[in-house]
């Protein structure tokens, strides 16, 4: 990837950050309300606009 722009590399990184489950101490204090993440991507079903 040294052929990407800095910027675009930021995004990508943030992208990574976002797509993570959701933690499992808020799952807990949730009583098991907040499973899911919405915003959780699936890199076959939905590309990023990067």
């Amino acid at each position: 990837m040294s052929k990407v722009e800095l910027p675009r590399k930021i995004r990508m990184a943030k992208a990574i950050r976002q797509n993570r489950p959701v933690p499992i101490w808020v799952i807990a204090k949730t009583l098991r309300n907040v499973r899911t993440h919405p915003k959780r991507r699936y890199w076959r079903r939905s590309k990023l606009k990067v």
